[in-house]
């Protein structure tokens, strides 16, 4: 079942009140936007190979892959972010390994190593030729030693992102507030995030619209970038 989105009107009002409109950024210039979808894997999704399998995450794939074509339409980019665990990154961020039972570990390290089952996105992804894929080894794709996808972007003149993809309060979060502090304007995708619970799903959404950037549906999004497309010329 996909979340039951709940952004009460009090959490709505302080937003008017910090930004003076309850959407920061509901203009987009779809040429300087780009969706990323995180972490939408099989070690993430398929509990015959996965390790920390998302019940709700199958719901959302068909809200982003419908944002997917909507933005590439539009003229804007789509990123698929791919978790990975490899030696030397389990070395660089031992903590995390720390913080986990040798049975948890090992289960981390079958599920989402490259080269297995449980690292290739999930099948029913629409994922294009003209799509860039964007390996990730820490929560958040632009801490330190994650990925490239910072440089990606501003080769490419990007200045917004839209986050999706599970798990909304881990990855998505993380990724999305550090967009937002290296300059990004950032919109969290309300119903094309997943989290384990409700609770915690609509807990990092509200946290996130309070202090960092905006929270939109994907329908919200999608009639922002038809507005935001140049006009054709006859």
């Amino acid at each position: 079942m996909p979340h039951k989105i709940e952004i009460p009107p009090e959490i709505i009002a302080r937003v008017v009140k910090r930004c003076g409109t309850p959407h920061p950024f509901a203009a987009l210039d779809p040429a300087r936007t780009a969706l990323l979808v995180v972490d939408m894997q099989n070690g993430y999704m398929n509990a015959e190979v996965g390790h920390s399998c998302v019940p709700t995450a199958p719901d959302i794939v068909p809200v982003i892959n419908g944002l997917a074509q909507a933005l590439r339409q539009a003229g804007g980019t789509v990123y698929w972010i791919q978790n990975a665990s490899d030696e030397k990154s389990r070395i660089e961020w031992s903590v995390l390994e720390e913080q986990a039972s040798p049975e948890r570990r090992a289960a981390r390290i079958r599920s989402i190593s490259p080269g297995t089952k449980g690292h290739e996105f999930w099948p029913d992804l629409d994922i294009r030729a003209e799509d860039e894929i964007v390996p990730k080894y820490r929560y958040s794709c632009f801490i330190r030693g994650a990925s490239d996808l910072e440089q990606r972007l501003r080769a490419r003149g990007i200045d917004t992102v839209l986050i999706t993809g599970t798990l909304t309060n881990v990855c998505c979060e993380s990724t999305a507030r550090d967009a937002m502090m290296l300059n990004f304007r950032t919109i969290m995708v309300s119903d094309g995030n997943a989290a384990m619970t409700d609770a915690e799903h609509n807990a990092s959404l509200i946290n996130f619209y309070l202090f960092f950037g905006d929270v939109q549906s994907a329908a919200q999004i999608e009639a922002a970038l038809q507005a935001g497309k140049p006009a054709k010329v006859a």
